[in-house]
């Protein structure tokens, strides 16, 4: 049942950003038309890449949340939700309003969530480490990405 939360909720940060951002990246005359970083990866490794980091991030969470003691709940949830809306809001940031800076930091920001909130409850933890590290290793890819961006247009 917690893993079904989460995958609902993950998936729904994806659609929404998606919605927010005015669909594809692929028909933004925008981004289409920025000079990218030569690591930028083909536009489908984007899709594959964040369904997959959302499954593992859904079962990295609903083990944190089983595992979890009732005093450190309410945190935990401020901490996910944090993440959550910092994760929808990057779209409509860089795409809609192509502001380069405030998605470097968002993506930071998000990347800075993450970690304080795996170190708060799981530090020593090796399976929800490598649940994890896949999203983290992605966000530095899309802070680089969204940083070369902003330094060479």
């Amino acid at each position: 049942m917690r893993l079904t939360v989460f995958l609902f909720l993950n998936f729904g940060a994806l659609y929404l950003g998606a919605l927010f951002m005015g669909g594809s990246p692929a028909k933004n005359e925008w981004y289409a038309a920025l000079h990218k970083a030569p690591w930028t990866p083909p536009g489908w490794v984007f899709g594959f890449a964040w369904t997959t980091i959302m499954i593992f991030y859904s079962i990295y969470l609903s083990r944190v949340f089983k595992s979890l003691p009732k005093e450190k709940f309410k945190l935990a949830i401020g901490l996910f939700l944090i993440q959550w809306i910092l994760n929808v809001c990057w779209n409509p940031i860089f795409f809609i309003h192509h502001d380069l800076v405030l998605g470097c930091v968002f993506i930071f920001l998000l990347m800075v969530v993450l970690i304080v909130f795996h170190l708060k409850y799981l530090k020593n933890r090796r399976i929800e480490l490598g649940l994890i590290l896949p999203y983290l290793f992605w966000l530095s890819i899309a802070f680089s990405l969204n940083l070369y961006v902003f330094l060479y247009n």
